[in-house]
């Protein structure tokens, strides 16, 4: 005997590839420390947070201008497994454009956020046949939610123009910027939705889910991106969730 314990799975640290945006990467922590059933520090998830908040704008890209994230999103993801993650979540939905080209960089699991929330919004409603989605143009343009919906037979309900630019701007102009965003213009937005068939509305935007933290937010058939996704790590990282 050594005098040192062998390493399980459960130490090695879940890898996070923040900064997109930093609150919203701020507010994924809370939600994993949240959601693991723990009384001692040592029962909660590791952690290994590269809170890069400097990766080019997903959005700004997707639409045309700025720089692509593409190789920066790659290289902190084989940064990450370098480091000793045993698989990496990204807590922004527009990043999963790259998740292929994440993937095959590494030799470790990358979760998919949309697919995960696709799946709470199917979870929180069974029989789910129309699903809403507040999300970024970019997140709309890429079509990631469309894909993923149509991959389990679901039809994707998504803002008119005008309020697709409203959305725009409680993002941008709102969370991203740090201006208060009033509980009437949250509200307005899911209303909208749910009046255009949505039985689901899924918050595709990591910022909406700060916003909807902040309001006091408590809809069961408002799915929240953030929280889909810390439940998915919390389970796959090994440790019980919270009842």
């Amino acid at each position: 005997m050594t005098g040192t314990a062998e390493r399980t799975e459960r130490d090695e640290p879940v890898g996070v590839l923040g900064g997109l945006g930093p609150a919203a990467t701020v507010h994924f922590l809370a939600r994993v420390v949240e959601l693991t059933d723990a009384v001692r520090d040592q029962d909660h998830v590791d952690l290994l947070v590269w809170q890069h908040g400097s990766i080019p704008d997903r959005t700004s890209f997707l639409l045309g201008s700025g720089e692509s994230p593409e190789p920066a999103l790659v290289a902190d993801t084989v940064a990450l497994e370098r480091a000793g993650a045993r698989f990496i979540a990204i807590p922004c939905n527009t990043a999963v454009v790259w998740v292929e080209q994440m993937r095959a960089s590494v030799g470790i699991e990358v979760l998919d956020t949309v697919a995960v929330t696709v799946a709470a919004a199917r979870a929180a409603v069974p029989g789910l046949r129309r699903l809403g989605v507040l999300a970024t143009d970019g997140t709309l343009l890429a079509g990631t939610y469309a894909g993923a919906a149509a991959a389990v037979g679901l039809e994707l309900v998504l803002p008119a123009p005008d309020v697709q630019r409203e959305v725009m701007d409680v993002i941008y102009g709102g969370v991203k910027a740090g201006v208060p965003v009033p509980r009437e213009r949250f509200d307005a937005l899911v209303r909208h939705l749910r009046e255009r068939g949505a039985e689901v509305v899924a918050l595709g935007c990591t910022e909406l889910s700060v916003l909807a933290e902040d309001l006091g937010v408590d809809d069961p058939r408002v799915v929240d991106s953030i929280d889909a996704l810390a439940r998915r790590v919390v389970q796959r990282a090994g440790a019980p969730l919270r009842p």
